[in-house]
């Protein structure tokens, strides 16, 4: 659904919604691959909307974008290179840049309009990081680059949209297998997964696709104002299951070591994330 002038109509659930009043219409168009809306908002800020559902906004994106970084590097704790499927608003890549002893960061994204959009309306969210020498953007679907690279990382993080249109590949058990080969030893993925009370068949199909490639496979989660209907999931495939059993004072070590200053993300967030409410564990036959 179009916005009109005054209010956006979120169309991602078929039988519940959210309404965001539109302070001013920044961009509205078609890039080749899907619909984009920026605009403003009296409380979220600049909101970014993708084929009729909220993507990020400037008020509440530092929850998503910590959670999904900070939490499988400073669980790996020796992280030098990264990969990044969907760079979009550029905020993964901001907090990933935050981490000094990372040398080295692979950037994949599908669609260069929507990083244009962001560079020119949400500027904040990548905050110049895609001009830092570390990082190698590279404009390409994200499984057909899995498929064809031999370059092997300790990170991969897939800041997707949701498993329709052009992200719909990025959660396939193909997708996960290619990962998992591209993974170095200790390796972790983490994955974007939506809200599982809102979503629950995109939480039980990962988790069965999931399952067959990593031995650590599981969950995390945190609330995130603008994706409504609970805790928004994060996927978790590590090759040692172990990492995500981090002493906290280890963490606390190596978030301490990092010089990080974060709102959202710390020791204790971190290692509390991965206890699930018992519906989400239901949905995942765990």
């Amino acid at each position: 659904m179009k916005p009109s002038l005054q209010q956006y109509q979120e169309t991602l659930h078929r039988h519940y919604g959210q309404c965001l009043e539109v302070e001013e219409l920044l961009f509205d168009g078609r890039s080749d691959h899907q619909d984009l809306v920026i605009f403003h908002n009296p409380l979220f800020g600049r909101v970014l909307a993708l084929d009729g559902a909220i993507q990020t906004t400037e008020k509440d994106e530092f929850i998503y974008h910590e959670m999904l970084t900070h939490v499988p590097v400073l669980a790996h704790g020796a992280v030098k290179k990264a990969l990044v499927v969907g760079v979009g608003d550029g905020g993964i890549i901001r907090e990933l840049t935050r981490h000094q002893a990372i040398e080295e960061i692979v950037a994949v994204e599908i669609d260069q309009a929507v990083i244009d959009m962001c560079l020119e309306y949400l500027p904040n969210h990548s905050a110049g990081s895609l001009d830092d020498p570390r990082v190698r953007l590279v404009i390409d679907d994200g499984l057909k680059f899995l498929a064809e690279t031999t370059e092997t990382f300790d990170v991969i993080i897939t800041d997707s949209t949701d498993p329709v249109g052009p992200a719909e590949t990025l959660f396939t058990e193909k997708f996960y297998a290619l990962c998992r080969a591209r993974l170095n030893d200790g390796g972790i993925l983490a994955t974007q997964n939506g809200v599982p009370f809102m979503q629950p068949e995109e939480l039980t199909n990962t988790a069965e696709r999931l399952a067959p490639h990593f031995p650590g496979w599981h969950f995390y989660h945190a609330a995130v104002p603008t994706y409504v209907g609970g805790s928004m999931a994060f996927g978790w495939g590590a090759l040692d299951p172990e990492s995500r059993r981090v002493p906290l004072d280890e963490l606390e070590r190596r978030f301490a070591a990092s010089g990080l200053k974060t709102r959202y993300y710390n020791p204790a967030i971190h290692q509390a994330a991965f206890a699930l409410p018992q519906y989400m564990l239901e949905l995942i036959g765990r």
